[in-house]
């Protein structure tokens, strides 16, 4: 990708001050909380509070009707029907990926390290941030109507929290989705299509083979077809990517296997129709397999019409595609998906006081200021 131009670095004093920036001190208390998916209910309701302590109208609202799982929408302005109706949404999610690893700082406090750091902590404090920069310097209208939070639950496993958000009934112009996109706007990502392989066969007694039939053996030729297939690819996203994530089978070194399951999936660079043919095509062809796809989405195009940003191509998915509407998205964040979901997760300071100057452009272009 080419790259326009970068925003100016932040000055090394206002660096060194970072203790003393409100975005770290947010960030920090974030990774502070276990938030992996399906434990995000203390975050919630930290954030719940946080906002209301900044004068946000918040709303927590359950996925499901029975669901102890909930998302955090805010706005400024009392409540009302057209207050909670904005103009802009930033958004990200609350949710990391397991296990859960505690805060910790650089010697020199320029690099902050824990699960959440970059993915999805770190763009979600500098969003927050962006608005009270916005909001100090009069850039939106404090009786609402400009910009909208929206935070959820899920996005590492499915996406539940955004799929119900569908059911807002809310449409905006733009929505802003926080990812670590190394400081980078998004011009487009990866769809998924996410699959689970079920083998049957017979236990027996391994000296005795002819008596029964090994599930794991059938499982592993077809895998072995997958891993050899050829899927599409696009000049902007490169080659669509399969991989096998989880394998179990068998009880024994010495028994046949009767049972055995693999999840796999294909990252989606163009043609998820296409790709979901050959997945089944290539299944079918192979004794004792069925296949379950578990969810699926297309690779997806944003928006990108801002100036002074380089350019991104995302190999990972995100909320994007799971939100309905006709609104423009742009999708943007500090830290790198290099450092996300491993044991060394961080980000560093300096990024994070950029993101929050970007994501403020973002926001007034998004209004037109």
């Amino acid at each position: 990708m080419h790259d326009l131009k970068t925003p100016n670095m932040l000055p090394i004093a206002r660096i060194m001050a970072a203790h003393d920036v409100p975005v770290v001190h947010l960030l920090k208390q974030l990774i502070e909380i276990p938030s992996t998916s399906d434990d995000e209910l203390a975050v919630g309701i930290f954030l719940e509070k946080h906002l209301e302590s900044l004068g946000y109208t918040v709303e927590r609202i359950p996925i499901s009707p029975c669901s102890t799982r909930h998302n955090v929408y805010a706005y400024l302005g009392p409540k009302s029907e057209s207050r909670r109706k904005t103009r802009i949404c930033l958004t990200s999610h609350m949710d990391t990926v397991p296990p859960h690893i505690p805060l910790s700082v650089s010697a020199d406090g320029q690099t902050i390290w824990g699960r959440g750091a970059c993915d999805d902590q770190g763009p979600l404090a500098a969003q927050i941030e962006a608005v009270e920069e916005l909001r100090r310097e009069s850039k939106v209208n404090e009786n609402g109507g400009d910009i909208s939070f929206l935070f959820v639950v899920g996005e590492e496993k499915g996406g539940p929290g955004m799929l119900a958000a569908n059911d807002l009934g809310l449409t905006w112009e733009g929505v802003i989705f926080g990812e670590p996109t190394e400081g980078k706007l998004g011009v487009g990502h990866k769809g998924h299509v996410v699959f689970e392989l079920s083998a049957t066969g017979a236990a027996s007694h391994s000296g005795y083979p002819e008596r029964g039939s090994s599930a794991n053996a059938f499982l592993i030729e077809a895998l072995s077809d997958l891993l050899a297939a050829k899927w599409p690819s696009s000049d902007l996203l490169g080659p669509s990517t399969f991989h096998v994530g989880r394998m179990s089978g068998g009880v024994a070194y010495n028994v046949l296997a009767a049972s055995s399951e693999a999840l796999c999936a294909v990252r989606v660079a163009s043609d998820l129709p296409g790709i979901k043919s050959q997945i089944s095509e290539i299944v079918s062809k192979h004794e004792g397999i069925s296949l379950d796809i578990k969810f699926d989405y297309p690779e997806t195009l944003l928006d990108h019409d801002v100036e002074g940003f380089a350019l991104y191509a995302a190999a990972f998915g995100t909320d994007v595609p799971r939100l309905q509407g006709q609104h423009k998205k742009y999708l943007y964040g500090p830290g790198s998906i290099l450092n996300a979901h491993g044991k060394n997760e961080h980000i560093k300071v300096s990024e994070l006081l950029e993101s929050v100057q970007a994501y403020k452009r973002l926001v007034l272009h998004c209004l037109k200021q």
